[in-house]
């Protein structure tokens, strides 16, 4: 994706398009995988791992990334692809491997639908599944 879709998508979702912010969507957009703020500023050096926390901060607020706690103590980041705000049905599951931590998406399982009490209103929902990558089971 070119610099000039990138400013579009920032524009879009009402966020001003700064080198940094591109550069930064541009890394999380290439992902093969969620990203951790470590992951980001290594390929991304020599921005400062400061400046980068801020993007994801302002992206998250914005609804540009989803969040992801995947139980390591480190949130890990991926571009949300829906054209419009952050929905539950934009939610999907991830898996976490215990033995190399990394993150995967399965895009393609929805998070199961949960049924709580009608005062609550649900933003987002995390749906971790952990075990071992068949990568990391082979090599046992």
């Amino acid at each position: 994706m070119n610099n000039v879709e990138i400013e579009d998508i920032l524009v879009g979702r009402g966020v001003k398009p700064t080198a940094n912010r591109i550069l930064v969507l541009n890394a999380l957009m290439k992902a093969a995988r969620p990203v951790s703020l470590a992951d980001l500023e290594l390929a991304l050096h020599p921005m400062d791992k400061a400046s980068v926390f801020r993007v994801l901060e302002l992206f998250a607020a914005q609804e540009l990334v989803h969040v992801i706690e995947d139980g390591s103590r480190s949130l890990k980041y991926e571009f949300c692809h829906s054209q419009s705000r952050h929905s539950v049905s934009d939610q999907h599951v991830h898996f976490y491997c215990e033995k190399c931590d990394r993150v995967y998406c399965f895009d393609d399982i929805a998070v199961p639908q949960v049924e709580i009490p009608a005062a609550f209103k649900v933003k987002s929902i995390n749906f971790m599944l952990k075990g071992i990558c068949p990568e990391c089971d082979k090599r046992q």
